[in-house]
């Protein structure tokens, strides 16, 4: 049993595989040195139901090399910025 059902006594119904061709950590599709979809739903609830806490993009990167992490971590970083200022003008 996973974290699912000892906190919310929900159950993931088990080896439900990813579309065929999409990652298998995942559901979606991109190159095996890239990071998971944190986003997705797919990804969020098997991460969860196994460590019991919802996956960060750090865990999404975890198995990249530090070039694809440096500039993933970059570009996100960008793009937290650029969501913040928008934000600060639309108040």
């Amino acid at each position: 049993m996973g974290f699912l059902k000892d906190k919310h006594d929900l159950r993931l119904i088990n080896n439900i595989p990813a579309t065929p061709g999409m990652c298998m950590t995942c559901g979606t599709e991109h190159e095996p040195e890239l990071p998971h979809n944190r986003q997705s739903l797919f990804y969020q609830y098997k991460f969860y139901d196994k460590y019991g806490r919802w996956p960060t993009w750090n865990d999404a990167m975890e198995h990249c090399s530090d070039e694809i992490k440096a500039l993933w971590k970059e570009v996100l970083e960008l793009v937290m910025k650029e969501q913040l200022e928008k934000g600060a003008k639309d108040d």
